[in-house]
């Protein structure tokens, strides 16, 4: 019986978990043109504090032998997400955020990992990020531009300006994953990292949802 390569039984294993994030009501309003400028507004603030608590640890894993083979700067997104707060919000930007309960659970998440020195588990969070921002992220971003007129500015988290071919990209880093020395038992451990941050991503919506309701 052939045995599939990890970064295909990783896909097969978390899309449920993928899906039900995408398929998230807030995001399914943005992205039918029913959410609104601030909706957008809100969902860029909340990848602030997540993608500030992942580029942090990734400087915690500098010089850990498998982290390297995934952590770029070509993917770095903090600068461009504080320009993007900038020009959404004004020059006094980082007064007027504030993280939501999910959000404020994965950036602990994301820390604790880092705090534990767990490669794994940090590649696991950097996969279901990064990969996913040069996967539907770029169609958000398509979505965004022209729902609400951005060109560059306010979309600029979604612009992967050092990475020119998105699906080699991928490829690369899937190839990767499939080279990565891990046993049985750290590969289910990766999965179920994955799991787990799909499942944040599913209930960061459903607080975004619930801070509309609520405003």
């Amino acid at each position: 019986m052939s045995v599939l390569p990890f970064s295909q039984a990783l896909r097969e294993r978390t899309w449920t978990g993928h899906s039900d994030s995408e398929g998230a009501g807030f995001m399914t309003d943005l992205m039918k043109g029913e959410g609104t400028r601030d909706d957008y507004v809100a969902l860029v603030v909340q990848h602030y504090f997540i993608y500030e608590a992942l580029e942090a640890a990734e400087a915690i894993f500098a010089g850990d032998p498998i982290v390297a083979q995934f952590a770029t700067p070509r993917l770095t997104r903090l600068p461009a997400l504080e320009a993007d707060l900038e020009f959404l919000l004004g020059a006094d930007w980082r007064d007027a955020i504030t993280p939501l309960p999910t959000t404020i659970e994965y950036v602990d998440r994301i820390r604790q990992v880092a705090d534990e020195r767990w490669a794994g588990g940090f590649v696991a969070h950097h996969y279901t990020r990064y990969l996913g921002d040069l996967s539907g992220g770029q169609f958000i971003g398509k979505v965004m531009a022209r729902r609400f007129g951005f060109e560059t500015n306010g979309i600029g988290f979604y612009l992967f300006d050092e990475i020119a071919d998105p699906q080699e990209f991928k490829q690369t880093y899937r190839d990767e994953l499939d080279r990565v020395e891990w046993d049985e038992a750290e590969r289910e451990r990766v999965i179920d990292e994955v799991l787990l941050a799909y499942r944040f991503n599913t209930e960061l919506f459903e607080d975004l949802a619930r801070a509309k309701a609520a405003a």
